[in-house]
Order: structure tokens, then sequence, then C-alpha cells
């Protein structure tokens, strides 16, 4: 591969704001994994933000890429999984797997698409040091004759039209919207974008906890909701902490501490075989590795308060929804039970369907 950007390459970032900025570009945020795409000729690769290779996963993606990119260009975008009209991340995190006969099996059953964004190189030319605006004219040009499962991202200069996308299209899971000043090189790994996301608030059992990797003071809070039969479900973590919040919450928490996980709603966790059938918070992540995720349970007695910006789907349209991302800290609930934080209190998106955002005509 010889191309004017060449891999790895950490893409271009934003920083949050609570409200759109005036003059810039839109766009909606896409909750996938993010990619660089180079392609040059019949070489086709696909960079995560970590600069890891994520090829191996997506073979169908390479194949749609070759049919659909100019023979050389360096592309950034979003890859993402539909189901059911909505973009849905935990079908789209099980494709990332070390068997390759289940990488092929995925491929046909879950497969994915592209969604891209920027243009950072086209032909010899690299196009990291030309305006955004010039980028985008010559990606909307690239991909006029584009086809599924590669797509164009949809991209407004009218703040009013961000401000609806932001409030209809969380309904086809995307996280909210992205500003872009028309002016802006692309400068990786840089936070020169601005993003803005939906938050909401939720009040929630604290079952557990993991330590710091720094000693023994709390990195993350495990928290929890009872969904309709009355069980605690592991919903997420709230880890954003100063260091003496940190320890201060081990003295908290100290007399809620239990020597072992047997009579917790989630002691299957210690069980090896329970992680052969489901992704639980207490087994080895494909993307940690060999991090330590062991925890330490607490009596699910104490209740926090704490905001989140998005579910993942809910299993058969039901109950089992966990938070998206990290949850942000706001305070303890002493006047809350642990039985009253239930799913019932979240709420719910209104359905909206991801080929409407994408522009997709029925066929």
């Amino acid at each position: 591969m010889d191309l004017p950007v060449m891999p790895p390459v950490k893409p271009m970032l934003a920083k949050s704001v609570a409200r759109i900025p005036p003059g810039m570009q839109y766009e909606a945020k896409w909750d996938g994994f993010r990619a660089i795409v180079h392609r040059d000729g019949a070489e086709i690769e696909l960079g995560s933000r970590t600069g890891k290779s994520l090829t191996r996963y997506f073979p169908e993606l390479v194949e749609a890429l070759k049919a659909n990119l100019p023979e050389r260009c360096v592309v950034d975008g979003e890859i993402v999984v539909v189901h059911d009209g909505r973009l849905d991340f935990d079908r789209l995190s099980e494709r990332i797997h070390p068997a390759a006969s289940r990488v092929k099996l995925l491929a046909g059953t879950t497969p994915a698409a592209f969604v891209a964004f920027d243009l950072l190189a086209l032909g010899d030319e690299s196009l990291l040091d030309t305006p955004l605006v010039d980028r985008r004219t010559a990606l909307t040009r690239m991909l006029s004759t584009a086809r599924p499962p590669v797509h164009l991202a949809p991209a407004t200069t009218d703040p009013a039209l961000a401000q609806e996308w932001f409030e209809r299209f969380e309904g086809a899971g995307l996280d909210g919207v992205v500003a872009k000043p028309l002016d802006l090189p692309y400068r990786p790994d840089a936070r020169l974008m601005f993003k803005i996301k939906h938050e909401r608030t939720a009040d929630a059992v604290i079952a557990g906890f993991r330590f710091h990797k720094s000693g023994p003071i709390v990195g993350s809070l495990l928290l929890g909701l009872y969904d309709a039969h009355g069980v605690l479900q592991h919903v997420g973590v709230c880890a954003a902490f100063p260091m003496k919040r940190r320890a201060e919450l081990i003295d908290e928490l100290e007399p809620f501490r239990m020597p072992d996980p047997a009579g917790h709603p989630w002691a299957a966790w210690t069980e090896e075989a329970a992680h052969e059938t489901a992704r639980l918070p207490g087994a080895q992540s494909r993307w940690t590795g060999k991090k330590d995720l062991s925890w330490v349970p607490l009596r699910p007695e104490r209740v926090c308060e704490v905001a989140y910006d998005t579910l993942t789907n809910r299993v058969d349209g039901g109950e089992g929804g966990r938070f998206r991302h990290t949850a942000r800290w706001r305070r303890w609930r002493p006047d809350r039970t642990p039985e009253s934080c239930t799913y019932d209190q979240l709420e719910e998106v209104v359905g909206y369907d991801l080929d409407e955002v994408l522009g997709i005509k029925g066929t």
C-alpha cells in the first residue's frame, strides 16, 4: 500500500458542548465503530480509533468498499449494524470475534454498513490541510453513485435542521449531532469538532465496584436496575471521579461490602460457564484482552442518580438494555429504595427508521 496518507491514522475527535453552535456543518452522530478506510487498488485496510485493524472482522465490507470507492483514497466514517430499522451496537460488538468461522457466519447473518463522512486523501493528493467544506464537496462527488452498504452521511449547514435531526434521529439509534467548522483542516487525534449528545438521568442501584488501576480506590461503580420480574440487571458503570472522590467512595461503600459473591444477584459472574452464554461484565472482554475485570460485590442497598445519554437495544423490544456509554455521577439518593429503581423510569424514544436518515428509497 502506497497512499499520501498511510495507516495507521487516528481519527479527528469532538469535544462535548451543551448546544448546537452556529455557522458550521452538522451531521448525525453515528453509534458504531469509527473507522479510517485506506484503499489502494485491491488492498483495503479498516483502521479503528486506536489504530488496530478491523479488516478481518468485516469481510463483506471489504468487498463493498472495493465496489464503491475509487482505486486510491482514504475515507473517515463509521461501521454500523442495522437491525429492525435502527442502529444496534450490541450486534455490532458481536462481530469482533477471534474465530474465523464465526466471523464468516456473522458477516452473513448481521452484515455491517459503512457511513462515510470525511475524505483524507484522493488519488495522489493528501487532503489533510484542505478545508472541510472542500473535502465534503469532494466526498459527495466521489460517492454520488455509491450503493448500500456504503453510504454518504447526510450533512447540512442549517442549524434548525440540525436541531430537528437531534430530536428525531435518536429513534433510529443515533447518538446526537456533530458540528464541524467549515474551514477546519483534518487533524488526527485532535478534538477540534463539537458533539451534542442526549442526556437523561436515572436512579440506579450500586451493586459492586472495581478497583482503580492505581491502587485501592474505586475505579468504577457497577450499576443495576430491576426488571419486571424483580431481577437486578446490570446496566453499566459510572467511572469518572476525581482521585479524592475515589478514595472517599471506598469508605462510604465499606459497610456494604460482601466477603464473597455468594447470594449476590450477580454471583454468576464468577462462574466461567455462564460467560459462554452471556456477555457478563465479569467476563473477559474481546476488546480489553487480559485487563483485570475482577469486582467487589456490594449488598444492593444504596441508590445513586446518574446521567446517561442512550441505551443499547432492549431484548426483543422489552427490558434488558444497558447504558451505551459510561454513566456520569450526579448524587446519592437516600430517599429511594433499591426496589424502586426499575426500567420503568427510563424514557422511551420514539422509533425512527434508519433508512429515512440515510435517504434510502424503498423498493
